[in-house]
């Protein structure tokens, strides 16, 4: 699994000019599914994000986790984070879990990100959505389940 978590101000995600999920300070969490993906990388990559410590303490130092400042995240599907745009002027997405991997491995995903406290609105799985993400910094940190960087 795949994920660009930015630390925001406030975040929405709205789909047919409705928003279905909006948070204030926290996280917004894109996440990609590949193939090979599964419980395992669900497990680290929820863990890794509820205990990620990019907020400030007062010091100004990077000290803090989203569950220490009582933020929440909004975690929206991202299928291109799996792009392969080496080749031509248009990416491939063959690196992309299917759909029938993809959804449900990503609702456990949230599900373990709320097992870990963390409070958690959601876009909507294959929908066209319109994401506004007020960057906190700016602060954007890329994530990859350990089994796919080896």
């Amino acid at each position: 699994m795949r994920a660009v978590i930015q630390r925001v101000t406030q975040a929405s995600v709205s789909v047919d000019g409705e928003i279905v999920g909006a948070i204030g300070r926290g996280l917004v969490v894109l996440v990609g599914v590949t193939h090979d993906d599964d419980e395992r990388d669900a497990q680290w990559l929820a863990q890794k994000i509820a205990t990620l410590r990019i907020f400030p303490d007062e010091a100004g130092k990077f000290d803090r986790a989203v569950l220490d400042i009582g933020g929440s995240a909004l975690v929206v599907s991202q299928f291109t984070l799996y792009a392969d745009a080496r080749k031509g002027r248009r990416p491939d997405f063959i690196a992309a879990a299917r759909p029938a991997l993809a959804e449900p491995l990503l609702a456990r995903f949230i599900a373990l990100l709320r097992e870990q406290g963390v409070q958690v609105q959601t876009g909507q799985f294959q929908a066209h959505m319109l994401v506004t993400i007020l960057n906190d910094g700016p602060v954007t940190i890329i994530l990859e389940s350990p089994s796919k960087t080896k």
